[in-house]
């Protein structure tokens, strides 16, 4: 046995140096996510690549146009979100309160960062007019580099 091992006088007990290394192990495994994003957003800034789930788009059924047209033009002054495309006229069905419901929406897409995602629901169910509005996100992928500096640059403070 060699001498740190024998230091440890109850059988039983983790040598110094295993739980130093499975300290090590643990704090790699919690930082990975952060030192993934790090290490993928320098890589972007090297290559001028894309950063994939960097901005989302977020979709939000209004009741007509001119509730979507007002909550767009607050969510841009707000630099929420860079763009906003409004798809008048969609069909809705759904089930509300155990029935099915029909109705004609007006549908937002919202292009925005993912970091704003979560201030940008709270303040769609602050001033959208449904009991529970439908605000949901999907992750971008891949998209136009140039478009998606654009986007970044429209929701610079």
């Amino acid at each position: 046995m060699d001498r740190l091992g024998s230091r440890c006088s109850l059988p039983g007990y983790l040598r110094p140096s295993v739980l130093i290394c499975l300290l090590i192990l643990t704090a790699a495994f919690l930082m990975y996510p952060m030192l993934r994003t790090l290490s993928l957003q320098l890589h972007s800034a090297i290559t001028g690549s894309y950063v994939s789930g960097t901005h989302a788009i977020v979709f939000v059924n209004c009741p007509n146009e001119q509730i979507a047209r007002d909550i767009a033009r607050a969510i841009l002054e707000k630099k929420l979100a860079a763009s906003v495309n409004i798809l008048p006229k969609t069909s809705s069905l759904y089930f509300w309160k155990g029935e099915i419901e029909e109705a004609t929406e007006t549908l937002l897409l919202i292009k925005t960062k993912t970091s704003k995602v979560l201030m940008l629901s709270s303040y769609i169910r602050l001033v959208h007019p449904f009991e529970i509005p439908e605000v949901f996100s999907l992750l971008v992928d891949q998209g136009e580099v140039h478009y998606l500096k654009w986007l970044e640059e429209g929701m610079e403070d």
